[in-house]
């Protein structure tokens, strides 16, 4: 099976957050979806190995903050390329507790709030079924859309989505990959090749320097 195929899958990019107590979690998730608009429930996909989840299911609470396609590397990198267990993902960046949960205020269109109702083990992931009780839209922008993020930022899944996909060998032009964030730089399709970029060169994603870049090919 051509496991590409799923990246034709219509899918946005959010942030799940939650709160148990004193501890904030949250992190970028690309399968969250509407089940129904009466009494209105959304079903999410966490792996198991995210310590949101852990979070989510201790509180019994769980917001989705839909991003915009303009949201910054900063909030991409943190909150999809580290762990809530060992960083404070929310310090520095702008958030509010609403209804114990904290909602990003910076690089979010709007958010939905609600209770965990139902959790399903699908085995790598659990997925939650969230009663919305709260929601609004702070800003009138477009969407961050999978196929956008792919496309115009050029990242790739965390290892831990459900859509990850390793990354290819097969083209004949250099690769080069970030180690933090999975983004790769093509030879092909950039004006200047990979070792001819100046040492202070960041990863447009993430930020990382380049020294935490490998060649893939």
């Amino acid at each position: 099976m051509d496991k590409n195929i799923f990246k034709k899958f219509s899918y946005g990019l959010y942030i799940a957050s939650s709160k148990d107590k004193d501890t904030l979690a949250g992190c970028i998730i690309n399968t969250a979806f509407q089940v129904t608009s009466l009494n209105p429930i959304i079903s999410v996909s966490l792996n198991k190995d995210n310590y949101t989840n852990e979070i989510a299911k201790r509180s019994k609470k769980l917001a989705i903050n839909i991003l915009s396609n303009d949201v910054s590397k900063e909030i991409i990198s943190k909150f999809g390329f580290s762990s809530s267990k060992d960083t404070n993902k929310f310090q520095d960046i702008p958030y509010e507790l609403i209804k114990e949960v904290p909602i990003i205020k910076k690089g979010s269109l709007g958010y939905l709030i609600g209770d965990v109702i139902n959790i399903v083990d699908v085995g790598s992931h659990d997925i939650f079924l969230i009663r919305i009780n709260e929601g609004e839209v702070i800003e009138e922008k477009e969407p961050l859309t999978y196929k956008y993020y792919q496309e115009n930022m050029k990242g790739i899944s965390p290892k831990k989505a459900p859509t990850y996909v390793e990354a290819s060998n097969d083209s004949p032009s250099s690769k080069y990959q970030c180690q933090i964030c999975g983004y790769i730089y093509d030879d092909a399709e950039e004006s200047v090749p990979f070792e001819s970029l100046p040492s202070d060169w960041v990863c447009p994603l993430c930020g990382a320097p380049k020294e935490q870049f490998i060649k893939i090919n």
